[in-house]
């Protein structure tokens, strides 16, 4: 499980960070809002730990901003504004859960179960996995493999190839995935698309395996099951 921690006090931050790395969390800091938007938006994280008062941009519009481009993953505020407006006001904005500074360790992790556990709980069973032909993809537990042997994706080579996997057989349009994936507006100018998807093809057609992602030039992209080619 990935946590995003913003938190802009070093020493919250770096407790923080050891004592869930040790829960077994992998764990990815941001010192201010700015940064943490930046690695909310292009990572993959299952839950966001968010300080309120944060240089750059102050957590609610870091959490508004998110909300407002779909994100939709956990967030537990973690601020010493400790009045009930002040609670109200972050759950309103869109946070899962409020914790108060400063906090029990042990509530801090029991929060934390408890939201991933609900999260998990929302994803529908039947869409627990994704197959195209020889290529498999569990969306709980983010392995990859094909025709058995694992593969191994970036976060936003897992989301491109998720979302292609979602649309089999059809050509998904660049600006597509880039809305899909990046929850950008599409800038023509940008090469990003490009990169990510050469990475991708060389993993999934890596040795002897058949070719299964096309490019349609000048539209999109297109996954198909080699066993029909």
């Amino acid at each position: 499980m990935r946590i995003l921690v913003v938190e802009d006090d070093q020493v919250t931050q770096s407790f923080l960070k050891k004592g869930l790395t040790e829960q077994g969390y992998h764990v990815v800091v941001a010192s201010d809002g700015q940064d943490a938007l930046f690695q909310a938006l292009e990572g993959d994280f299952q839950l966001i730990i968010l300080d309120r008062m944060l240089p750059k941009l102050d957590g609610l519009t870091v959490l508004n901003t998110l909300r407002s481009a779909g994100r939709t993953l956990p967030v537990l505020i973690l601020s010493a504004l400790d009045s009930v407006d002040d609670r109200v006001k972050g759950l309103r904005e869109g946070g899962d859960d409020y914790l108060v500074k400063p906090f029990a360790f042990a509530e801090l992790l029991a929060r934390i179960e408890i939201l991933l556990k609900r999260s998990s709980h929302q994803q529908p069973a039947e869409h627990s996995a994704l197959t195209v032909g020889d290529l498999s993809m569990n969306l709980i537990t983010r392995e990859v493999s094909r025709q058995g042997r694992p593969i191994t994706l970036q976060p936003k080579e897992f989301q491109l190839l998720r979302y292609l996997m979602e649309h089999p057989g059809q050509v998904v349009t660049r600006t597509l995935l880039f809305e899909a994936v990046w929850h950008y507006d599409f800038d023509p100018q940008t090469n990003v698309i490009d990169v990510h998807v050469a990475r991708l093809r060389k993993k999934v057609e890596s040795d002897d395996l058949a070719p299964i992602l096309e490019t349609i030039r000048g539209v999109g992209y297109r996954l198909v099951d080699s066993s029909v080619r």
